[in-house]
């Protein structure tokens, strides 16, 4: 399909963020929003991108994960309000999980003001965050190191958790899908996920809008194995019905 210079410029800008949502795109075309979204419609049923609830984004694949430096930069701004949002809903002087991803790296900052936590995490960046508060005690797992993230996974990891049970765990996921599955990339991340979630007494999801519905080839669980979502705008449809039914809680974090 042909694209005039506007719509090649919005698929450019797309391609090198990941992802946008439309008043982004607006701000940076200097157009309307509902320019934005004829352009979008039409850019994304030629294929070329693929839209979600209030933006766009590269087409995902079900097998690789964005770059973690691309991923750092993709919904700062939503990350950052559910990880305030999120840390002000963790008590002081509690036991925590918290695994690989850009958003719990996020949390982990925001948690530096609290009080005596004990935090266990496989993510080497939330570890190097969460030590600069001596008020902690910081537990690594132990495994294997990806270098692309800094991610600790493998069996080792599994076994090492095996021996806690956890107040709550903080969890981000790579996509949530409409059947109700929570999936990642890694098989390997997910067994140290489902590990976590069996010994957690609370799990709470850290997940941005553009995770609804973004495909991902393994599963880690089930909404229904979550206690709470905290999230950045309103999910689509038919998610705030299947969370409902789930008996999830679901918080939007506006600010």
């Amino acid at each position: 399909m042909n694209f005039n210079p506007r719509q090649l410029k919005l698929i450019d800008v797309v391609k090198g963020r990941g992802s946008m949502t439309v008043e982004q795109l607006a701000d940076e075309l200097s157009v309307t929003l509902q320019t934005v979204r004829r352009d979008v419609q039409r850019i994304s049923e030629a294929g070329t991108l693929t839209r979600f609830h209030g933006g766009v984004r590269v087409p995902s694949s079900t097998t690789e994960n964005i770059a973690h430096p691309q991923r750092q930069n993709l919904h700062a701004e939503g990350k950052s309000r559910i990880a305030r949002a999120l840390a002000r809903q963790v008590p002081n002087h509690c036991s925590l999980f918290i695994n690989i991803g850009t958003t719990t790296e996020a949390i982990a900052e925001a948690l530096l003001q609290h009080k005596g936590l004990r935090i266990i995490t496989n993510n080497l960046n939330v570890a190097t965050v969460l030590c600069r508060n001596p008020d902690f005690e910081v537990i690594v797992v132990g495994g294997v190191v990806r270098a692309r993230d800094r991610g600790i996974v493998g069996e080792a990891a599994v076994d090492f958790i095996r021996q806690f049970k956890v107040d709550i765990a903080l969890i981000g996921i790579s996509g949530i899908e409409s059947d109700g599955s929570l999936r990642d990339y890694d098989f390997r991340e997910v067994k140290v996920t489902q590990t976590v979630i069996a010994h957690a007494r609370e799990i709470w999801l850290a997940a941005d809008v553009s995770k609804f519905n973004r495909p991902a080839m393994v599963e880690a669980a089930k909404v229904a194995q979550i206690d709470r979502l905290f999230t950045d705008a309103v999910p689509p449809d038919p998610f705030p019905a299947l969370l409902a039914d789930a008996d999830v809680r679901l918080d939007v974090c506006l600010n």
